[in-house]
């Protein structure tokens, strides 16, 4: 790296951390500061709570690590910008201070539903029996929540916003947004990239009103200006150009490569997502939006797995002890010894077969939904758990695979895989076997960082446009080829066992959610 080769700072707010990692305009890592955070703390079952200035705070210690770990100069950055989670929301009264603490996207809380939505549209969604989908939304929408509940907070708002755009704020002192960050359960226009019109359903169904919300604009446009203040606390020089990105898994496929619907993106983190970029409005599930590209005027088409690797996080919590303790001895990574516990069990794990619905959805699966392990004999050990977990997922990512393409007509030829469960050469080589298509890791591990940094190299004018830029700093790093007689397994498992598990199983769910109350 050159002395005065221009650098990008790309803020990444996931669930576990935040990191400032420092990319150049080849997409090479020229420096990473990583901040553990706490993911939220919870005053009530189901909720999930954090408070703002805790992310801010961890942000400033992220880029004190990052300077403490890193040959480059403060100097040579040349702007920055910001990827965060998503649907976490925020609100701040009239001097920009927080009320509450942040909502995190996996708080389990829900609002009251005060009868059907009022006007056309309530008759035009009773028409279409589509009443619970909405239903759905509105116990799910935060802002109802906080204004049935806590009504005085409500009443002092006059900022609501997502985590991005209160970093944005923080950084600028502007009330402005990516377009490519609005995922959440918010007034936005899915298929214009805008806030919804005013004669949309969503203002109906929820308190917020237009001037609460900030500015947008698009990935690779100019947020703002680092204030003295940001600038201090990042350690930079102060009025550095801020570049809107766009949501961490935006931003995930971006640094990946992820340019066209031929391309599956998928995403091995605490939600398990499969993803194509495409410039139609393509609806994966009916009524469930494709969400904003960090490629601006383009669609993220997604199928998700909530709180898809949560499970292998609670097997190894509930069951790996042993693996974390062996490896801290050796001075080896635990995720070494866990691929021995996969490789250990042959694939179909001996018949152990798992449904991943580890959280109720709104359409498919349902809100009854529940994960299901079938097919236990007395010769299963934890190894064949710890498999079987592996497949389930990969299963539901392929089914979620083959409803976007049905939904699109175009077939999917090459698998990108990133997140944290794609350092793992098992789940590589297990994915690979289950879709019979060739699995992709990236170059970097940092691919929502990557993808953020993408969107500021063109915004700042490093890359002309959005497919020199792409090429330039992405690239395919160990590729993972199906083995034959694994895939023709996987395929009549998936086939004939997986995808009748759910439609079987379905009335159960109902029947324990009637007797027991939960899900909720």
């Amino acid at each position: 790296m050159k002395p005065t080769e221009p650098l990008i700072l790309a803020i990444d707010n996931g669930t576990q951390s935040v990191r400032a990692l420092l990319f150049d305009t080849r997409g090479n890592l020229a420096g990473k500061g990583k901040q553990d955070i706490e993911p939220y703390f919870s005053e009530q079952p189901g909720w999930a709570e954090q408070h703002p200035e805790y992310f801010w705070e961890a942000l400033g210690k992220a880029c004190d690590l990052l300077w403490q770990n890193t040959t480059a100069d403060p100097g040579q950055v040349a702007g920055v910008t910001v990827t965060t989670q998503r649907g976490t929301v925020i609100n701040l009264d009239r001097n920009g201070e927080p009320l509450r603490p942040a909502i995190i996207w996996l708080d389990q809380r829900h609002a009251r539903v005060d009868g059907p939505v009022t006007g056309p549209w309530g008759l035009l969604f009773k028409l279409l029996r589509l009443e619970p989908t909405v239903d759905r939304f509105r116990e799910k929408t935060q802002a109802n929540w906080i204004a049935q509940n806590q009504p005085e907070i409500w009443s002092e708002t006059r900022h609501f916003l997502l985590l991005s755009g209160y970093l944005n704020y923080r950084l600028t002192g502007q009330f402005r947004d990516s377009v490519g960050s609005q995922v959440g359960y918010i007034p936005f226009d899915y298929k214009r990239h805008r806030w919804a019109g005013k004669h949309d359903f969503k203002w109906r169904t929820m308190p917020v009103t237009p001037d609460m919300l900030p500015e947008l604009v698009k990935p690779g446009e100019r947020v703002g200006e680092l204030t003295a203040e940001a600038a201090a606390h990042l350690g930079l020089p102060e009025a550095l150009p801020v570049i809107a990105a766009a949501s961490d898994k935006a931003c995930e496929i971006l640094g990946s490569g992820g340019l066209s619907p031929e391309i599956g993106c998928m995403s091995y983190g605490t939600t398990a997502t499969i993803n194509t970029t495409s410039r139609r409005y393509i609806e994966p599930v009916r009524m469930m939006p494709p969400y904003p590209s960090a490629l601006p005027g383009n669609y993220s088409t997604e199928v998700m797995i909530y709180r898809g690797f949560w499970m292998v996080s609670w097997f190894k919590r509930e069951f790996g002890l042993r693996e974390q303790k062996l490896a801290e001895q050796k001075g080896i990574e635990p995720e070494a010894l866990f691929d021995e516990l996969v490789r250990a069990v042959p694939p179909g794990s001996m018949g152990l077969m798992l449904q991943p619905y580890w959280s109720p959805g709104v359409r498919q699966p349902g809100p009854e939904a529940k994960g299901s392990i079938i097919g236990f004999g007395d010769v299963h050990t934890r190894s064949h758990i710890y498999r079987a977990i592996l497949e389930g997922l990969a299963y539901a990512l392929r089914e979620g695979k083959e409803r976007i393409e049905k939904r699109s007509g175009i077939p999917i030829r090459k698998l990108r895989v990133a997140g944290g469960g794609s350092q793992s050469d098992a789940a590589m080589q297990l994915t690979a076997d289950v879709f019979g298509l060739p699995a992709e890791r990236p170059h970097t591990y940092e691919t929502s960082g990557l993808g953020a940094a993408i969107d500021a190299a063109v915004g700042l004018g490093l890359h002309p446009d959005f497919e020199t830029a792409v090429s330039a700093m992405t690239r395919v790093g160990d590729v993972f080829h199906p083995h034959e007689d694994a895939r023709q397994l996987y395929d009549r498992l998936y086939r004939e066992v997986y995808l009748k598990m759910y439609p079987q199983l379905q009335p159960l769910y109902r029947k324990i959610r009637d007797i027991t109350g939960y899900p909720q």
